[in-house]
Order: structure tokens, then C-alpha cells, then sequence
């Protein structure tokens, strides 16, 4: 299988559209705790805003011919950032530094699966987000229910930090 792998600049994220949508309905039909928040969650009101507030953000698509098949979407954010109405993704204290890194936001179609393709994604990111030596924290954010998700990011060297939102979301966590 040809797969190419493309970096987006923030202006041509609109390309991630549909990815993103169906990362969200994806995460929805895994859940088991509140699934109707992710009612109003998709590309306007995660990605966008989510690129907008970033210091830095990094996208990477992977692409069979012409089609994206898969894409990671991760930044560089203040740790402040992660405290806002929705939740309290972390104790802020804990932080060395005043910003995070975070692996935002990560799918790939289902028949392209299994072939390696989420692996060369995760690790784009990962050498992106340490290239910022001052960054020393790295989050991950997994929807319940997505115990596929979870053993992955695990096997990639990230631990469970704990729960937030009555279980809604497993927060995982990396340092350098």
C-alpha cells in the first residue's frame, strides 16, 4: 500500500473536515459515559478553535493516492489552556513549564488499520512535540470506550494519569 505522509499548514486545515467528523461520531459510538456530549463536538467546534488558541500546532495526514486516510493533529498550548469551562484536564501544578504538548487529535479510516499507518503517524507527532526543549509534558486524551486507543498510546510509552468528566475521558501522560 502507498501511503504518503503530508504536513498541513493551519490555513489548509478545512482538508481534515471530514476526518475529524468522523473521529467524532467514531468516539460516540465507543462510549459509555455521557455520549451525548458529543452531540455538539465536530470540526467547527473541536479543531478549529483547538488551532486557533495554540502557540504551535503540527498536522499531519496520511494519504492513499489522493485520499486522506488518517490524520494527527497535535500542539503546543499554556497549560493554562487545559482549564477551561469543559473541564480540568489536569492539575496544572504538576506542570514543569508554563505550556504543554498534546496529541490532540488522531484517526484513521477503518480499512486502513493495521497496516502501520498509526504508528508513523504517532511517531511524526512525537518527534514534532519534542522538539521543543522547554516542553517537558505530554498529554494524550482518550474518550472512554476506546480501549483500542488506550492500549495503543500505553504500548507507546504513555501512563494513565487518571479520569476526568465522571469517566468520560482517560487522561494519559508522557515526559521527555
Amino acid at each position: 500500500m502507498n501511503i504518503k505522509y503530508e504536513w498541513i499548514p493551519d490555513e489548509n486545515i478545512e482538508c481534515c473536515r471530514e476526518l475529524c467528523n468522523e473521529l467524532m461520531a467514531f468516539q460516540k459510538s465507543k462510549t459509555q459515559v455521557s455520549p451525548e456530549r458529543f452531540d455538539s463536538m465536530n470540526f467547527d467546534t473541536r479543531m478549529v478553535p483547538s488551532v486557533q488558541k495554540a502557540l504551535y500546532n503540527h498536522i499531519i495526514v496520511a494519504k492513499h493516492d489522493d485520499d486522506i486516510v488518517g490524520y494527527v493533529y497535535s500542539n503546543i498550548s499554556p497549560k493554562e489552556a487545559y482549564n477551561n469551562e469543559f473541564a480540568t484536564f489536569f492539575d496544572l501544578s504538576t506542570v514543569d513549564g508554563k505550556n504543554v504538548g498534546c496529541l490532540s487529535q488522531f484517526y484513521i479510516k477503518e480499512a486502513y488499520r493495521q497496516y502501520g499507518i498509526g504508528s508513523t503517524l504517532f511517531d511524526k507527532s512525537m518527534e514534532w512535540l519534542k522538539q521543543f526543549e522547554d516542553i517537558h509534558d505530554y498529554f494524550i486524551f482518550v474518550s472512554n470506550g476506546n480501549e483500542n486507543a488506550l492500549e495503543f498510546y500505553k504500548r507507546k510509552g504513555f501512563a494513565v494519569s487518571h479520569e476526568i468528566l465522571d469517566g468520560f475521558i482517560t487522561v494519559l501522560r508522557g515526559s521527555r
